[in-house]
C-alpha cells in the first residue's frame, strides 16, 4: 500500500458517522409515563418534562425515546413561548389636548388580540390615570369602555417606572386613550402631547410563556449591600427565568436591580452575567408588582456551574426574600397513548443517539384537551448494557492517526532525498 493511499484511508475512516439505532438496553435511565384514569383507546397526551431529565440526557434532549410493549412511539417536544414572539407597533393618531387639559390620542392596533400596550412617555416624577376605550370606526362615535390603568414615574423615590396600559383581551381596530397627569408627590405637573412618543403591543397575556421551576433555595445571605442566593446548576439545565418570593406580611415599596451570574465549575475565570429588575409599588394611586424576569443563561449550560442571584440594595434596607426560584420554559413531550395495557416508559442517557425524525412531529397538531399525564420518578434502566464502541478505529485511537501521518511524511521525505541523490550523480 502506498503512503498516499494509506493516508487517504485513515482520513476516510475518521470522517465516517455510522448509523446508530435506538435500543432501550443502551439507554441508562428510564421514567414511567403515568396517564390519569382508565384509557380505553389512544389519545394525545403531553406530560411536562422537568429539570431532572437534562443532566442525564444528551444535549438538546436528542436521545429521548418512548417505548411501550417493545415498540418505539413517535413524539414531539413542545416549548412554551408566546404565540406572537415579536411585539407590534401601534400607530398614534389624533394626538392632542382635550378641553379639560388631558392628553388624548387614538391608537391603530394590529389585527390580533392584545391585552397590553406599552407607551413610550417622556418626563419624570409623574402619576397618570389612563382611560381606555375601543372602537372599530373612529368616525362612528361609538366606543366601548375597556377600563383604566395607572402609569407612573417615581424615579426620584427609587420606585421605578411603569408606562403599560392593561386591559381585557380585545381586538378593536382602534383604541382611544385619555391621560390625566399629576405630580408624583401630589403637586402640579405640566403635561404636553409631545410626551407621548410611541406605543408597542406585546403578545396577548393569554399567550405568554409558561415556566417550570427547576431549582429553589431559601438559603438567602447578605454580602455587603447585596442579598445573595447561590445555586449549583447541573450540565445542560436550561435557566430561563428568575423569580422571588417575599416574606409574608412585607408591605414595603421598592425597585431593585438584580444581577445573575453563572460560572462554570471547571473554569471560574469565565462568567456570564445579565441584569433584571424587580419592583413593588403599592400607593393610593398606584398598584404594581413585578417579582420575576426572563434570564436566559446560554439556554443550556454546557457543564456544571455555580449560579449567583444578587439583589443590589444600595443604601436601602435588604429585602426580606423568603425564596429564589430558577425556572425554564415549559417543555412537554407529546405522543399518542397506546391502546394496549403495556406501560409506557421514557428512556434517555445514550449520547451516541442523534435526534429522531418522526413524521408525527412534522404533522403534529396540539389537541385541545389532551389526556392528563405526568412522568414518574427517574431510575436506572435495569436492563442497561453499554453500547459497543462503534466509532472508527482512528477516533478510538486518535494518536495513531498522527503517528501514521508522521510515518507518511518520513517516507515521502526519504523518497525525495534518494531521488535528489540519484539526480546529483
Amino acid at each position: 500500500m502506498t503512503p498516499a493511499l494509506l493516508l487517504s484511508l485513515l482520513l476516510w475512516q475518521s470522517t465516517q458517522d455510522p448509523s446508530v439505532i435506538a435500543d432501550p438496553q443502551h439507554l441508562r435511565f428510564q421514567r414511567p409515563v403515568v396517564i390519569s384514569g382508565n384509557v380505553a383507546g389512544t389519545g394525545q397526551t403531553c406530560p411536562v418534562l422537568d429539570g431532572q431529565i437534562f443532566p442525564h440526557a444528551a444535549p438538546s434532549l436528542r436521545d429521548l425515546r418512548l417505548f411501550s410493549g417493545g415498540r418505539e412511539l413517535p413524539y414531539v417536544v413542545t416549548l412554551s413561548e408566546a404565540a406572537q414572539p415579536q411585539g407590534d407597533t401601534a400607530r398614534i393618531l389624533n394626538l392632542g389636548r382635550s378641553s379639560s387639559g388631558a392628553v388624548e390620542f387614538d391608537l391603530e392596533m394590529p389585527p390580533r388580540p392584545y391585552t397590553e400596550i406599552r407607551l413610550a412617555l417622556a418626563g419624570t416624577d409623574f402619576i397618570a390615570n389612563a382611560t381606555i376605550s375601543g372602537t372599530e370606526d373612529l368616525h362612528s362615535g361609538q366606543k366601548t369602555t375597556l377600563g383604566t390603568s395607572t402609569l407612573f414615574d417615581l424615579s426620584t423615590q427609587h420606585l421605578g417606572r411603569s408606562t403599560s396600559l392593561s386591559l381585557p383581551e380585545s381586538s378593536f381596530h382602534y383604541l382611544h386613550v385619555v391621560l390625566r397627569f399629576t405630580g408624583a408627590g401630589g403637586g402640579a405637573f405640566t403635561s404636553t402631547p409631545a410626551m407621548v412618543q410611541g406605543a408597542q403591543v406585546p403578545p396577548s397575556r393569554e399567550a405568554q410563556t409558561v415556566y417550570t421551576p427547576v431549582a429553589r433555595t431559601t438559603s438567602i445571605v447578605q454580602r455587603g449591600r447585596e442579598t445573595l442566593a447561590t445555586f449549583h446548576a447541573q450540565a445542560h439545565l436550561p435557566i430561563e427565568q428568575v423569580s422571588f418570593v417575599l416574606a409574608s406580611g412585607f408591605t414595603g415599596n421598592f425597585s431593585r436591580t438584580v444581577r445573575v451570574t453563572a460560572r462554570p465549575d471547571d473554569d471560574h475565570t469565565i462568567a456570564e452575567s445579565l441584569d433584571g429588575t424587580i419592583l413593588r409599588v403599592h400607593l393610593r394611586e398606584v398598584r404594581k408588582q413585578t417579582l420575576s424576569f426572563p434570564a436566559s443563561l446560554g439556554a443550556n449550560l454546557q457543564g456544571d456551574a455555580t449560579v449567583e442571584v444578587a439583589i443590589e440594595n444600595g443604601d436601602d434596607q435588604p429585602l426580606p426574600v423568603a425564596a429564589v426560584v430558577l425556572g425554564m420554559r415549559e417543555r412537554r413531550i407529546c405522543f399518542e397513548a397506546p391502546a394496549n395495557a403495556q406501560p409506557t416508559l421514557l428512556f434517555y442517557g445514550d449520547p451516541a443517539l442523534s435526534a429522531p425524525a418522526y413524521d408525527y412531529a412534522r404533522i403534529f397538531s396540539a389537541a385541545e384537551h389532551p389526556l392528563a399525564a405526568q412522568l414518574g420518578p427517574e431510575s436506572p434502566n435495569p436492563g442497561f448494557k453499554p453500547r459497543a464502541d462503534q466509532r472508527p478505529f482512528t477516533e478510538r485511537h486518535p494518536n495513531l492517526l498522527w503517528i501514521a501521518l508522521l510515518l507518511v511524511v518520513g517516507l515521502l521525505g526519504t523518497v525525495a532525498l534518494r531521488s535528489s541523490r540519484r539526480i546529483a550523480r
